[in-house]
């Protein structure tokens, strides 16, 4: 196994994931025609004008939060709103701005300390792609015929007669182990860390893709930028792309499933959870750190819609999140209280008017952001379990200058409750969340009373 090149300032990350189309309209102008007005419901289909100037425009808010690195869904030239049917990958979208507008837009993020990682989606391109337009014109004759696996010509849509993603006519699928077609995408990938700054790829779905083209891709992208991230849409068993010749980690959907399974659906014990999470530790190996932890994405339903509402729940979630192994990750509005169901819900335009922000959830969200920044055990530490019983579990995070115990209660009240810390040698602890003091005696913390789908993140308090 090689030992790879993990950017280290992943694990100091608080990463955000925006869909450009829906996060803010700082450029009328560029408008698509038939333009929705912000704040009506979503659909596959309709606009509401969102762009890189909106994104420009709300860096303060973003670095008021705590946000230190940004994850935008496609932003290349394409015919939808979630623009993963590229027509051109060396295109920002007009709707979306221009070339010289994201370099800014990366400009002025890291002049903030916000570090910018693209989509690449490159299984797949869309039925507007010149290369693929070529061969709809010119059949068998196209010079860019063997970009694409087609079984007979013409080029027929309904039903297609070429490979696609999804059985979706307009994503015609990219013949990736055409050499042409490596080094095209290679050029992609390199072209805007060298043009536009950017500080790494998120890779949509990339086990559809020849393995060999993935080493390559780390060659190329390694070579203009050592610190560059690498990311890909994994949502099993990953171990395959963890080995240090492919991605640095993955968007660490297994860990979600665990998470929520424990935390929100009470279909997971915490002797389970345990185990679990020990499995998935004992898989990813050395990219533990590394992992993009999210609770949701552009493709799943948002947090507070999969708690049924229910904060606490939510914030059960939450805790773990930001006080896990791995940069997490906050899928935008999910820290306004944005709800929606999946794909188009889950899709909706931010909310900016506070009146309609869910104020508890967003204090929680800033006061956990900050909790993270402020303890490097946090982001750097090692993890140990100290407790599951039940449904209450507790581990600890620490290392030379810091030390932080969590206790997580999904479920009923328990009275009386002792967890033992092992060889800790503190004799007060205080909740960071609520500021109640606990003592710690012959070992054992001591919990009066540790209340139902509740959570406690503990310091040791000096005296």
């Amino acid at each position: 196994m090689n030992e790879p090149f993990s950017p280290k300032w992943v694990q100091d990350a608080v990463f955000y994931e925006i869909f450009p189309e829906r996060f803010y309209n700082g450029d009328p102008t560029n408008d698509p025609p038939g333009t929705y007005p912000w704040g009506e419901i979503p659909t596959r289909e309709n606009f509401f004008g969102g762009d890189l100037q909106g994104i420009l425009a709300k860096l303060p808010y973003l670095q008021n939060l705590g946000i230190s690195a940004l994850y935008l869904t496609p932003i290349f030239k394409a015919r939808t709103n979630h623009k993963y049917d590229t027509c051109d990958y060396l295109v920002v979208d007009p709707t979306f701005g221009s070339l010289d507008l994201l370099r800014e837009l990366v400009a002025e993020a890291h002049h903030r300390g916000i570090r910018i990682v693209l989509d690449g989606v490159f299984n797949h391109c869309g039925d507007g792609f010149w290369a693929f337009q070529d061969v709809c014109q010119r059949g068998a004759e196209s010079p860019y015929a063997d970009w694409f696996i087609v079984n007979s010509f013409p080029i027929q849509q309904t039903p297609p007669n070429y490979q696609t993603c999804g059985g979706v006519s307009y994503l015609p699928k990219l013949n990736v182990n055409n050499p042409d077609v490596q080094d095209y995408l290679l050029h992609v990938a390199t072209y805007w860390l060298r043009e536009a700054g950017i500080d790494g790829w998120r890779l949509d779905v990339p086990w559809k893709v020849p393995f060999d083209f993935w080493q390559a891709f780390r060659r190329a992208v390694k070579a203009v930028n050592p610190e560059a991230y690498i990311v890909g849409e994994i949502w099993r068993d990953g171990r395959p792309w963890l080995q240090g010749d492919t991605f640095d980690a993955i968007m660490n959907y297994r860990l979600r499933d665990y998470i929520l399974d424990f935390c929100v659906r009470d279909t997971m014990d915490a002797e389970d959870f345990d185990f679990e999470l020990g499995q998935l530790r004992q898989d990813q190996g050395h990219s533990v750190p590394f992992q993009l932890n999210l609770l949701s994405s552009h493709d799943t339903p948002r947090i507070l819609t999969v708690c049924g509402g229910d904060i606490n729940r939510a914030i059960l979630a939450l805790v773990f999140q930001f006080t896990y192994m791995g940069a997490p990750m906050i899928y935008y509005g999910d820290e306004v209280g944005m709800e929606g169901d999946n794909d188009p819900l889950c899709r909706g335009t931010m909310i900016w008017d506070e009146y309609n922000c869910n104020r508890q959830l967003n204090e929680i969200y800033r006061r956990l952001i900050q909790i993270r920044r402020q303890h490097p055990a946090l982001r750097r530490g090692a993890f140990e379990t100290l407790h599951m019983f039940n449904a209450v579990y507790a581990y600890r995070r620490y290392n030379e200058q810091d030390d932080v115990v969590i206790v997580l209660n999904p479920r009923h009240a328990q009275p009386e409750f002792a967890i033992s810390l092992g060889h800790v040698p503190h004799e007060r602890w205080r909740d960071l969340l609520s500021g109640e003091t606990y003592p710690a005696q012959q070992g054992y913390l001591q919990i009066k009373e540790l209340r139902a789908s509740s959570a406690l993140i503990l310091s040791p308090e000096t005296i």
